[in-house]
C-alpha cells in the first residue's frame, strides 16, 4: 500500500479569521485611545477639570487670605473695641435700651462679611 496525503482546500472562511481578529484587535485599542479615560478625549476633559479646580483654589486662596486678615484683627494686642461691638450687634441683632433704631424701606438688611 502506498501512503497518500490529503491536501484540504483552506476555506474562506478560514483564510479570513486572523485578520478579523487583528482588525478587531486594533479597533478596540485605536477606540479607547481616543475616548478612553486617558486617551486624547479624555486629557480634554481631565484638563478642563484642572482648570476649574485652579479657579477653585484662587477663590479659596482669596478667602483664606480674608479670614485671616479678620483673624488677626481679632487678636487681643491689634483688637479694636469699636469693630468688637459691631460684629456683636450684627450678628446677635441686639441694641442698646438708649439707641434709636431707624428702618428704612426699601434697604436690605445686607450681612458684613
Amino acid at each position: 500500500m502506498s501512503a497518500t496525503t490529503r491536501q484540504r482546500k483552506q476555506s474562506f472562511i478560514r483564510r479570513l479569521i486572523i485578520p478579523v481578529v487583528a482588525l478587531s484587535v486594533l479597533t478596540y485599542f485605536g477606540f479607547h485611545a481616543l475616548n478612553g479615560e486617558l486617551g486624547l478625549v479624555g486629557r480634554a476633559r481631565i484638563e478642563h477639570q484642572i482648570n476649574d479646580l485652579e479657579k477653585q483654589l484662587e477663590v479659596l486662596v482669596a478667602e483664606r487670605r480674608a479670614l485671616v486678615a479678620k483673624v488677626s484683627l481679632l487678636r487681643p494686642e491689634s483688637m479694636n473695641p469699636d469693630m468688637v461691638d459691631e460684629r456683636a450687634r450684627l450678628n446677635l441683632n441686639l441694641v442698646h435700651s438708649d439707641e434709636l433704631v431707624i428702618l428704612r424701606p426699601g434697604n436690605s438688611y445686607q450681612k458684613i462679611n
